[in-house]
């Protein structure tokens, strides 16, 4: 089928032939008809599958028919850059029908306010906001919702994660109870359904390719150890030109150290948590436009950004969830395209990547490490997670003798907070005999290695001395 299919109005159907939309993605097809007929929706589609078309396009054709000029419809969603990216796509869709949007999200300076609120005085058709920002505006008395016919949570199982769910029932109380409730998500756990009982009224749910990768996406993984990652990315991302590669990092803190490694080589750029809104916004802009070639973040760009053309996620950190290795995949071989995953899994990760596996439904290809890296740990699959494999140590270019546990000389008296470790009797010093401190007070030179109320008749043999 086509989108003329859909019947939607002429001007939408115009700027849909202006943007090259000619077939609707599985989700689309199946989710706009719902959205169409009025009925509440429970979508579940993997992350790149088209999940905003499906819920805007109807929405917006709704819009365009009745002629409304106040709010009508707030979609919540759990990221600034998933809300900006909303409405971005909004504006697209709307080009020729005068519809408006505003995205409201916290984390700008004054201006960035300004403009949104004086976008909701004009008196925008839909809003598209992060749940804390707009409890805020709620709470001041700065939006009326009293005309609100539609309500979308998009991305709700990443809103739950991030402890939005009490958030979006404060503003559920806000809203005519005679509304459209829609929710979109990537998965579809225990929590999710139990929470779209308390806000939807008989939903109709549909689900498509649950857990499971783009057909376009390549494959991999490298059984390494962590000291070697830092080599093996640089020698991937030396092996061709890329115009886009991600790169995901488990911790904030590791996406600085490697944006500090890879600066001096590639053009690269870490997205974090600690950047001003900004300074984020910046960096995303110039990675669409492909002035940056690297992007190097943590999960919060592993949904809530549609760039055209990643050709390579590299996942540097093997994800501990594995539906958030879905959501990383799922950031290149878009609408169809063809991309590439890399994943680096280290010994004491094995048993996550068995778990992502498994959740794909695939084996993913190992690739040897490259021609003069040492050899990797083994990679058990199965075993490491029946097992709890934690690999060998990894090998050390500067092995140094492992010292012995210094043994006390002369008369010295062990220090009173470390306890001595124990040794085979043969091998055991005799400890010096501790002096009565009643009659032989310690020295000046002594004191710091036998302070007061520490002698054994007090103690005994006390093996944690941190009080």
């Amino acid at each position: 089928m086509d989108f003329i299919t859909f019947n939607f109005e002429p001007a939408l159907q115009e700027g849909l032939d202006a943007m090259g939309f000619d077939q609707p993605t599985p989700i689309q097809e199946k989710a706009i008809p719902v959205i169409m007929e009025g009925k509440d929706l429970i979508a579940c589609a993997q992350t790149g599958t088209g999940k905003t078309a499906a819920f805007v396009l109807p929405i917006l054709n709704r819009i365009s028919k009745s002629g409304a000029g106040t709010l009508n419809t707030l979609i919540l969603a759990p990221t600034r850059e998933l809300a900006i990216q909303i409405d971005q796509q909004i504006q697209g869709f709307s080009y020729f029908l005068g519809i408006s949007s505003v995205p409201i999200y916290g984390g700008g300076d004054g201006i960035v306010w300004e403009q949104q609120k004086k976008a909701l005085e004009t008196g925008a058709e839909i809003v598209v906001a992060t749940p804390g920002r707009l409890i805020a505006l709620l709470a001041g008395g700065k939006m009326d919702l009293s005309s609100l016919e539609h309500l979308i949570l998009d991305e709700a199982d990443r809103m739950m994660d991030m402890g939005f769910s009490d958030d979006i029932l404060k503003i559920v109380n806000y809203l005519p109870q005679n509304r459209q409730t829609i929710l979109f998500s990537a998965t579809m756990p225990a929590k999710i359904r139990q929470f779209s009982m308390k806000i939807l009224n008989k939903p109709v749910e549909i689900s498509i390719a649950l857990g499971k990768t783009a057909e376009g996406v390549t494959q991999s993984m490298y059984s390494v150890y962590d000291t070697q990652k830092e080599d093996l990315v640089r020698h991937i991302l030396s092996q061709k030109a890329y115009e886009a590669v991600i790169i995901f990092c488990s911790t904030k803190d590791k996406v600085k150290a490697l944006h500090k490694v890879l600066k001096k080589g590639f053009d690269v750029e870490a997205f974090h948590s600690d950047l001003e809104q900004v300074e984020r916004e910046n960096i995303m802009s110039a990675f669409k436009n492909k002035a940056v070639k690297i992007l190097i973040g943590t999960d919060i760009i592993s949904r809530g950004i549609d760039v055209v053309g990643i050709e390579l996620v590299i996942n540097y950190d093997t994800p501990g969830d594995p539906e958030d290795y879905v959501h990383r995949v799922g950031r290149t071989a878009r609408a169809d395209k063809e991309g590439e995953a890399i994943t680096f899994v280290n010994p004491k990760d094995q048993h996550k990547f068995v778990r992502i596996e498994n959740l794909i439904g695939m084996k993913v290809t190992q690739n040897p490490l490259p021609e003069g890296f040492e050899r990797g740990p083994e990679y058990l699959g199965e075993k490491a997670k029946a097992s709890g494999y934690a690999g060998t140590p990894a090998p050390s270019k500067n092995k140094k003798k492992k010292k012995k546990p210094n043994r006390p000389q002369g008369g010295d008296a062990p220090r009173p907070d470390q306890p001595r470790p124990e040794q085979p009797k043969s091998e055991q010093p005799r400890p010096p005999k501790p002096r009565p401190q009643a009659q032989q007070p310690a020295s000046a030179e002594s004191k710091p290695t036998q302070p007061k109320e520490s002698s054994p008749s007090k103690y005994g043999q006390r093996k944690n001395v941190i009080d």
